[in-house]
């Protein structure tokens, strides 16, 4: 059966989100003889601490922190997927797209990173989905939280999971997740939007929503704004 977002998938307009996690709401998922790297063997449930319910995407007191290369990126060739990808990133990281789809205000992280993944091709399923616009809007754990993201990857084999020591194998496009305090959770998910150098001296850089940017250094986010943070990555066919 195909999904789309026009259909009803289920009660969970309740969940209460998170960028990172889901609050009050176990992450669902089959216990896992291996898991991504840096997780711990099966998912737990997420502490509800300072959840929010979902909020109005517009702020006008929404600060935005950026770190971004010297110069504006040259034109890289991808193919035209991921060329749609990364158009929509760069075209809705700081204006959201709340005439599409819902949004979570300062905690919209993987939101948009799941946005952006439909603009590239990939279609809902019953564990990843979202309905409706704007504050009003349902959608499963995995749409909107980065544990669970990290499951639904995993488990589903729609990409492969990459450690930070990997750079050079991560591409334009691919999905950057981050863990702040080495709990094993994910904390931040964003799309990777530009690439330098090579061989021991690469830069990644992403874009997303929650701490809105359109290119921010890994290595800047792990080690000046979350000192200590790891990052990981997600390989997208």
């Amino acid at each position: 059966m195909e999904f789309t977002r026009g259909m009803r998938l289920g009660a969970l307009a309740v969940v209460v989100a998170l960028c990172g996690a889901v609050g009050g709401v176990a992450v669902v998922a089959s216990p896992l003889d291996a898991a991504p790297p840096g997780a711990t063997s099966a998912p737990e449930p997420v502490g509800d601490a300072g959840a929010t319910a979902a909020s109005p995407a517009v702020t006008e007191d929404r600060e935005v922190d950026r770190d971004v290369p010297d110069e504006t990126p040259a034109p890289v060739a991808v193919d035209a997927a991921v060329q749609r990808q990364l158009a929509y990133v760069l075209a809705h990281w700081s204006d959201y797209n709340v005439d599409e789809y819902g949004s979570l205000g300062t905690t919209d992280c993987v939101n948009f990173a799941s946005q952006s993944l439909i603009e590239r091709g990939w279609e809902m399923d019953e564990e990843w989905w979202t309905e409706g616009i704007g504050d009003d809007f349902s959608f499963s754990s995995a749409w909107v939280s980065s544990t669970a993201f990290m499951y639904y990857l995993y488990e589903s084999g729609r990409a492969t999971p990459l450690t930070d020591d990997q750079r050079d194998q991560v591409k334009l496009g691919d999905i950057a997740q981050f863990d702040w305090d080495d709990s094993g959770d994910r904390d931040h998910t964003a799309i990777v939007t530009r690439i330098e150098g090579s061989g021991d001296d690469i830069r990644v850089f992403y874009g997303g929503h929650t701490d809105d940017t359109d290119y921010r250094s890994v290595d800047y986010a792990i080690t000046e704004k979350h000192p200590g943070g790891t990052a990981y990555y997600w390989s997208v066919p």
